[in-house]
């Protein structure tokens, strides 16, 4: 707890270090742009670095998307399984990220103080796979009994069989895609994104067209539904991997750093940091994905539609969110590369532009959702079919809710990995913990259960569970890089 207390100190320049190349020299004479441009710059800069990222994001989205649509066209029973399913899948998911996304700041600090140090770099990312290897083993284990968990919490038992089922044929790809993460994250700290761009793109049509194959029987392939889906993602999942370690040493400013070199060698210090950073920075992930997760096993509880519905509106939002997660990821790097290098002014210039970005696109977007929910929601559901309509009726209500939440994902996701950035992993976990555990599970259960609101009691526990989380990790933002908006825009 004596973390939240703590303000990290960066280092001071060097003196007479030379401007970031970030910043122009402007002429006196040019009083206007001597206010605009220093924060104009920054925002040029992180959406430079956030465009590819968002992208990225998007067509590793799109790989569940798919499924998605087409175990919904398939039977809602699927879509149903799946939903159940991949709420195990990425409780565990997300607690293999803590190592795989610490590589960023990691290197970003590296960077900020001396942009030579090749060595520092390999040992980061090197520990990072380490990390991975020692603790996917015990994730695969637990996501081999997800049909059991299921079954012991009460969900149907023919929806936690399909699910289980589900979840096994995910768990042979889980390797591949924490490690695909760890390349990724190396990438994108040194400001290569279209590294993992270039891959994602390659994988979501290699995913398409397995699970084409595979869920319909297609191509002279069994028909194989749910399961289909399930060995159309993990197949997805190391060719991702293979293709991210081809594109590595293709790419020669990504080459040069020879992260394989000396792979079995041990770098300690390295990998203490990785668990430092990587284990809060897991636990606040997997703090939220575990209270969406039993906002879906709630959903179970009303029936079929319910989590069919809760399922497509989640991915609508989640698709939304992609953007300003992108951005934040991108604020990462630059809020990193300023705390490495003691700048202080481009820290808060660059948390401040990613919120002024992404809460601004969140809004413009809130507006759609809440105006062409029926429309959106129709291209996951034929409107035409009876069955449909009680699955369309609540993912529309469901998506309404979601255009107000989104705001709040939205301010939460920038303070944190804005807090990242400063290496600040501690206080946002215990902020997550509180938010999400603490208010937002007794919350959805009271809502949704004592006072009969069902799904959209659980969805109006997660705007008022993400509200807290967003204002909390943001003012914590604020009290460490002491932003002001008004001097944001000045000339440091």
């Amino acid at each position: 707890m004596t973390d939240l207390l703590e303000t990290p100190t960066f280092k001071k320049p060097f003196e007479a270090a030379p401007l970031s190349a970030d910043v122009e020299i402007v002429p006196a004479i040019e009083p206007l742009k001597i206010v605009q441009r220093p924060f104009f710059i920054e925002a040029r800069e992180l959406l430079i670095l956030a465009g590819p990222v968002v992208v990225t994001q998007l067509t590793q989205m799109g790989i569940g998307t798919i499924d998605v649509l087409m175990l919904g066209a398939y039977s809602k029973d699927a879509l149903a399984a799946s939903a159940l399913g991949l709420s195990l899948y990425y409780a565990m998911w997300v607690l293999a990220m803590g190592p795989a996304v610490a590589v960023q700041p990691m290197i970003a600090h590296i960077l900020g103080a001396d942009r030579s140090n090749m060595i520092s770099v390999r040992h980061a990312v090197r520990m990072a796979l380490w990390a991975i290897i020692a603790i996917t083993p015990f994730q695969i284990a637990f996501l081999w009994y997800a049909g059991d968990m299921l079954k012991a919490i009460g969900q149907p038992e023919d929806l936690a069989a399909n699910a289980g089922l589900f979840v096994q044929m995910l768990a042979y790809g889980f390797v591949f895609t924490t490690a695909f993460n760890v390349l990724r994250g190396y990438a994108t700290a040194l400001s290569r994104p279209n590294a993992p761009l270039i891959v994602m793109g390659l994988t979501i049509a290699f995913n398409a067209i397995v699970a084409y194959a595979l869920i319909f029987g297609h191509f002279g392939a069994p028909r194989m539904g749910l399961m289909g889906a399930g060995i159309a993602s993990a197949a997805s999942f190391a060719f991702s991997f293979i293709a991210m370690l081809g594109v590595i040493f293709l790419t020669p400013d990504l080459a040069r750093y020879k992260i394989f070199s000396d792979f079995l060698t041990p770098h300690w210090a390295s990998f203490k940091e990785v668990i430092r950073l990587g284990m809060p920075i897991a636990l606040t992930i997997i703090f939220e994905a575990m209270f969406f997760n039993v906002g879906t096993m709630m959903m179970g509880y009303f029936g079929t539609d319910s989590v069919a519905a809760h399922q497509v509106a989640l991915n609508v939002v989640a698709l939304l969110f992609m953007v300003p997660l992108g951005v934040a990821t991108a604020a990462t790097v630059r809020i990193g590369l300023a705390a490495g290098a003691g700048d202080e002014a481009r820290i808060r210039r660059a948390g401040g532009a990613a919120m002024l970005i992404s809460l601004s696109f969140m809004s413009l977007m809130g507006i759609v959702l809440a105006l062409a929910a029926p429309s959106i929601i129709g291209l996951y559901l034929d409107a035409d079919l009876p069955e449909n309509a009680e699955v369309i009726a609540l993912a529309v209500l469901f998506l309404r809710i979601g255009a107000a939440f989104q705001i709040f994902d939205t301010m939460q996701v920038v303070a944190s990995l804005s807090l990242r950035g400063l290496k600040d992993a501690n206080a946002p976990m215990w902020i997550a913990g509180a938010s999400y555990w603490l208010v937002g599970t007794p919350l959805a259960w009271f809502l949704a259960f004592h006072l009969k609101m069902q799904g959209m009691g659980v969805w109006i526990a997660f705007v008022i569970a993400l509200a807290i989380a967003g204002i909390a990790m943001y003012v914590r933002f604020i009290h460490l890089a002491k932003v002001d908006w008004r001097a944001a825009f000045r000339r440091h």
